[in-house]
C-alpha cells in the first residue's frame, strides 16, 4: 500500500516546549522542518523557523508528544489536545498502529483574565467535561496509513488520492476528531494533522499454526461519529438516518502473502426512538415522529447500499413487550424498503436461543448463507492482485447492538473465516476452526474481547454474553459477571453518563458552545443537592436492598407478609432517595441554551 507523499508525511515524534505565553511543537524526527508555535493568550498558530531562547523569566516544561489531536474552543478559552503517551499495538497492511493511552488537554485560556466573571464561572463548568474527554479509551492512530477505510476501500483509492494527507483521505464519519482538526486544517498544518479513530484494534498479531501455514489475524472496529454517545443517551436514529452505536467490523486474514477481509456492520434500530432515563431498570422504548420512520429508515438504507453494496439487515430483539413495538415498527417500515439490493430478516434471539442455547445460531446462518456466499470477501494474491471483492454487508442490530450482536457477529465471522481459508487452500472441504484446537481458542478469545471493547465504551462494562463468544458455551461465572455487569449499566446510565454524553456532545462537534444574551448564572447548589453525588446514591441503592433482603430472610412463614410490607417499604426508600440524590450533571440539558448544534 503506497504511503502519502514524503511532503505530507506526519511528524512521528514531537517535542512540546510550554512557555508562560505559548507552546512550541518542535518536529524531533530529525526532518528539520518548521515548529508550530501556539499561542496561550488566543489560540492562534503558525510555523516558525526554531524554538525561542529560554531565559529566566520563561522557563518551559519540556516533554515527548506522539501526536496533536486538535483544538476546541469554549467561551473563551481555547484548549490544545495532544497524545502525550501512546503504545504500538501491530500493524494494518505492514504498517505500524499506535493506541492511545494518554491524552492531555493544554489550555490557551489567559484571555479569560479580562473575560465577565459569570463567563469565567462557565469557562471552568464546560471545562470540566475537558478532564472526561481525557479518559476517552478505544483510539488508535497510525502515521503511514488511512486507518478509517477497510481494506478493500484503501486497495480502490486512486493514486492521487494516495497522495494526498492522511486526514484528507479519511472517512469523515470514522474519524473520531474531526471537528477537532478544523482549526488545523485552516491553518494549512498538514504535517502535524493526526487522524484518530475510536473502536478497537486487536493486533497483538496472534499466529497460528496450521499444519506448515501460519495464520495472522486481526480485527478492526471504527465506530461513527455522526450519532456517537453512551447507551441511553443516544437511541436510534437522526433526521437524517445516522444511526447510535453505528460500527463497522473488519476481519482481515493474512497468510503466505495473501490478504482477505470481510466486513459487517451494527448500529442501532434506524427510526427515531429514545429510552428516557427515569431511575426504572429498563425505561420504556419511546418511538419518536413515528410519521418520519421510513423516510429515515431510507436514508440510511442508502447510505449503506451506497458504502458497501447489497445489505442484509438482521432484527436480533424479541417479538414481544416494548422491544416487539420497535421490531414491529421496524418490519412495517422495511416493507416500503426491501427489494433486490436490500434485505429484512427478523431472528427472535431470546426466543430461539434462550440465556444459554447460543449454538442454535445456527438456524440464523441457513437463512442467510446464500447471500454471505453471493457477496463473498475481499481478497489479494501475493502480487496484491484482486482476486475477489465484498459486494454486500450484513448488517446487524438488537436493542443496544452489543451483546446479541456481538454473538451473531462472531459466528458470522468464524463461517466467513472458514470460507476464506478453504479458498486459500488452507483448509479441506470439511475442515473447519474447531478442528484446531489452539487456534480455535485464540479466535473465540480475539472477538470476545472485541466485543467487550465495544460494551465498554457505549455501556461501561465488558459485553454481556461473551463467556459464549469466549469458551464456546455459557458458564456459571460468565452468569454471575452478566448480572454485575447489568447492575453497573444501571448505575452508570442514571449517575454518570449523563455529563460523558456532554463530553462526547463537546468533543465531536455536536454542541458549539456559545455566550448568549441571555446567559443565565451559574446556580448555585444547597441543601440536599450540595451533598448528592454518584457514591451517595450507590450506597442508598445497596443498603436498602439489604435491608430487604435481610428482611425476607429472617421471616417466619407467619410473618411474611409483614416483612414483604417493610421489604417494598425499603425498595421505595431506595428509589426514593435515588431519585433525590441523582446526579446526572448534564449541562447541555439542565440549562439554559450556552449552545448551538453543530451545522
Amino acid at each position: 500500500m503506497e504511503t502519502a507523499d514524503s511532503r505530507n508525511k506526519l511528524h512521528s515524534r514531537l517535542r512540546l516546549w510550554e512557555f508562560p505565553d505559548q507552546y512550541i511543537i518542535e518536529p524531533a524526527d530529525g526532518s528539520g522542518a518548521s515548529c508550530l508555535e501556539v499561542s496561550r493568550v488566543d489560540a492562534s498558530m503558525k510555523l516558525i523557523d526554531h524554538v525561542p531562547e529560554s531565559n529566566s523569566v520563561r522557563v518551559p516544561k519540556i516533554r515527548s508528544i506522539f501526536g496533536v489531536v486538535g483544538m476546541l474552543k469554549l467561551l473563551a478559552g481555547s484548549y490544545l489536545v495532544v497524545v502525550t503517551e501512546s503504545e504500538r499495538v501491530g500493524s494494518f497492511l505492514g504498517h505500524p498502529i499506535f493506541k492511545i493511552t494518554t491524552l492531555k488537554v493544554l489550555p490557551c485560556d489567559h484571555s479569560l483574565q479580562n473575560s465577565p466573571e459569570e463567563q469565567k464561572k462557565m469557562e471552568t463548568e464546560f471545562s470540566k467535561l475537558l478532564s472526561v474527554a481525557e479518559k476517552t479509551t478505544g483510539l488508535y492512530f497510525s502515521y503511514e496509513v488511512n486507518l478509517t477505510l477497510s481494506s478493500q476501500r484503501l486497495h480502490d483509492l486512486g493514486d492521487e488520492s494516495k497522495s494526498l494527507p492522511l486526514w484528507r483521505q479519511a472517512e469523515p464519519r470514522f474519524l473520531w476528531n474531526n471537528y477537532m482538526l478544523e482549526v488545523l486544517i485552516d491553518n494549512k498544518l498538514d504535517q502535524f494533522l493526526l487522524p484518530v479513530i475510536q473502536g478497537n484494534i486487536l493486533c497483538y498479531h496472534f499466529e497460528t499454526a496450521i499444519g506448515r501455514d501460519i495464520v495472522d489475524i486481526t480485527l478492526i472496529a471504527r465506530r461513527c461519529t455522526r450519532r456517537n454517545g453512551t447507551r441511553m443517551w443516544r437511541r436510534g436514529a437522526d433526521l437524517d438516518g445516522y444511526v447510535a452505536n453505528f460500527v463497522e467490523t473488519e476481519q482481515i486474514v493474512q497468510m503466505n502473502g495473501y490478504s482477505s477481509s470481510f466486513v459487517q456492520v451494527r448500529g442501532s434500530i434506524p427510526f427515531m426512538w429514545e429510552q428516557v432515563v427515569d431511575l426504572t431498570y429498563k425505561p420504556k422504548f419511546e418511538i419518536v415522529q413515528p410519521e418520519e420512520a421510513t423516510r429515515i429508515a431510507e436514508r440510511h438504507f442508502l447510505d449503506l447500499r451506497k458504502k458497501y453494496g447489497s445489505v442484509l439487515a438482521v432484527d436480533l430483539v424479541n417479538k414481544h413487550g416494548g422491544e416487539g413495538r420497535l421490531s414491529e415498527k421496524y418490519a412495517t417500515v422495511m416493507q416500503h424498503i426491501t427489494g433486490d439490493d436490500i434485505r429484512y430478516l427478523h431472528f427472535d434471539f431470546h426466543q430461539i436461543c434462550g440465556h444459554i442455547h447460543f449454538e442454535r445460531l445456527s438456524i440464523l446462518y441457513e437463512q442467510i448463507e446464500g447471500f454471505l456466499e453471493k457477496n463473498g470477501y475481499f481478497l489479494l494474491n501475493e502480487k496484491g492482485e484482486k482476486m475477489k471483492e465484498q459486494l454486500g454487508v450484513v448488517r446487524s442490530n438488537c436493542i443496544d447492538c452489543l451483546d446479541r450482536t456481538n454473538v451473531t457477529q462472531s459466528m458470522i465471522g468464524r463461517k466467513m473465516l472458514e470460507l476464506q481459508l478453504k479458498r486459500i487452500g488452507v483448509f479441506g472441504a470439511e475442515e473447519t476452526i474447531s478442528s484446531h484446537l489452539n487456534f480455535d481458542e485464540h479466535y473465540k478469545i480475539l472477538w470476545a474481547n472485541h466485543g467487550d471493547e465495544i460494551s465498554i465504551q457505549y455501556s461501561g462494562t465488558p459485553a454481556l454474553k461473551g463467556d459464549f463468544v469466549r469458551y464456546g458455551h455459557r458458564t456459571a461465572h460468565g452468569v454471575l459477571k452478566d448480572g454485575w455487569s447489568s447492575l453497573r449499566r444501571y448505575y452508570l446510565n442514571n449517575f454518570a453518563d449523563g455529563t460523558k454524553q456532554d463530553a462526547i456532545d463537546l468533543l465531536q462537534g455536536h454542541y458549539i458552545v456559545a455566550v448568549s444574551r441571555d446567559m443565565a448564572p451559574v446556580p448555585q447548589k444547597g441543601g440536599l443537592e450540595a451533598v448528592a453525588n454518584f457514591p451517595v446514591a450507590l450506597f442508598v441503592v445497596l443498603m436498602s436492598f439489604w435491608f430487604a433482603t435481610m428482611s425476607l430472610k429472617q421471616a417466619g412463614s407467619d410473618y411474611k407478609h409483614k416483612h414483604l410490607f417493610f421489604s417494598l417499604l425499603w425498595t421505595g426508600i431506595c428509589v426514593g432517595m435515588a431519585a433525590l440524590v441523582r446526579a446526572n450533571g448534564r449541562i447541555f440539558c439542565n440549562r439554559p441554551r450556552l449552545h448551538k448544534p453543530r451545522g
